[in-house]
């Protein structure tokens, strides 16, 4: 009976002092002016995971009563700060910290001055007295959580860990909102890119994100404009279409990818007394080229090739400048045929057919592709 009223007092100290690390962050966090508050909301979060994860690595709790330790912090924070502080997001927060600690880990040895060997972040950060110090010490790293907590928060649910850092990375440098970078994800962006890469390229994605560096870089398969609210199943032209796209131009250019540059829709050239007319033109100013895009609502045919290579053609010999490189083509269309491609244009052609869905795809079904895919890798 002494040894469990003993350990009863033991545990309500425990809890009392989670509790007042915690809360003495948050109010250090309240009190730091800085320039972006989502920046220092997931700073003060990592560091709440932190302080979870090493009060449960200091062997003082079982996994069950863990749980009640952090209801009892959870009701306290709630009480004192408002919401945002339930046991769920402590939850991720601990979450968060065990998934990135490294990064700044990393970091805090890299900075050092004296190049002393690598210590892990607990041990680095013992050396400041006070959360107050610590949070500080981590503002210093803010540079490398660059996205909003609600955005880390999705971003945890992805269990691919190359998907997850290709993600990030792609959110950041295109200032996606969480509601852009949800759609993103759900259009299997990361798997409609790796499936036109080698796996060189593949792990080139999870390291750097989209480098556009070569006319193939731009390209996906399939192309998604779920965004237009077209009904795949109802009838409509390719001037419902392309007056659609026009309508949602913004969309559009955010899933064509990165360097585009609307310039003209229905872009008409003459070439002996004959008018012809480019459904869409681009210019990519990362490639310095520019973007044909052609729309068929049928299935490719040969005859749409031969256009296409025409348009591209007149480009290159009468609208690009000297120091502009090689137009490049791109049909959208409902099923391209990689056959009819290949005997149709020449080696070394820069016109690329691809379908267009109207709708978002199976990511279950375009994984299984890419794993498919790289085990030809392999093979070959």
């Amino acid at each position: 009976m002494k040894k469990q009223i003993k350990s009863a007092k033991r545990n309500t100290f425990d809890d009392a002092a989670l509790f007042r690390e915690i809360r003495e962050l948050i109010l250090s966090a309240r009190k730091t002016v800085i320039r972006n508050v989502d920046t220092i909301q997931v700073i003060t979060n990592f560091e709440i995971g932190r302080g979870i994860v090493k009060y449960e690595q200091g062997g003082k709790t079982r996994a069950e009563y863990g749980e009640k330790i952090l209801t009892g912090v959870s009701q306290k924070l709630t009480q004192e700060f408002g919401r945002g502080f339930s046991k769920t997001n402590l939850k991720l927060m601990r979450q968060f910290f065990l998934m990135y600690g490294n990064r700044i880990g990393q970091t805090l040895s890299d900075q050092s001055a004296n190049n002393q060997k690598s210590q892990t972040v607990s041990d680095q950060l013992q050396k400041t007295r006070t959360p107050s110090a610590q949070l500080v010490k981590a503002e210093s790293l803010s540079r490398k959580f660059t996205l909003s907590w609600s955005q880390y928060v999705f971003l945890i649910g992805i269990d691919n860990k190359p998907e997850r850092n290709f993600y990030e990375i792609e959110a950041a440098e295109q200032n996606w909102s969480l509601r852009e970078l949800k759609r993103q994800f759900n259009s299997s962006l990361y798997e409609r890119l790796a499936l036109s890469r080698d796996k060189k390229g593949i792990k080139k994605l999870s390291l750097k994100g989209q480098i556009i560096e070569q006319p193939h870089d731009l390209i996906k398969n399939p192309y998604v404009l779920e965004f237009l609210g077209l009904d795949e199943n109802a009838k409509y032209s390719e001037s419902d279409l392309e007056t659609a796209i026009i309508d949602k131009l913004e969309h559009f250019l955010l899933e064509l990818g990165k360097g585009f540059l609307f310039e003209a829709r229905q872009k008409r050239f003459t070439f002996e007394e004959d008018h012809f007319f480019v459904d869409l033109v681009f210019y990519n100013r990362l490639l310095g080229c520019y973007v044909l895009i052609d729309l068929k609502i049928g299935d490719l045919t040969h005859q749409d090739l031969g256009q296409m290579q025409m348009y591209v053609n007149y480009f290159d010999r009468y609208v690009k400048r000297e120091n502009e490189h090689s137009t490049i083509g791109i049909i959208l269309c409902r099923k391209s045929r990689e056959a009819i491609v290949e005997i149709t244009l020449p080696k070394g052609h820069n016109i690329h057919a691809k379908e267009c869905r109207l709708y978002l795809p199976s990511k279950e079904e375009l994984k299984r592709k890419l794993l498919d895919w790289t085990k030809d890798q392999d093979v070959s």
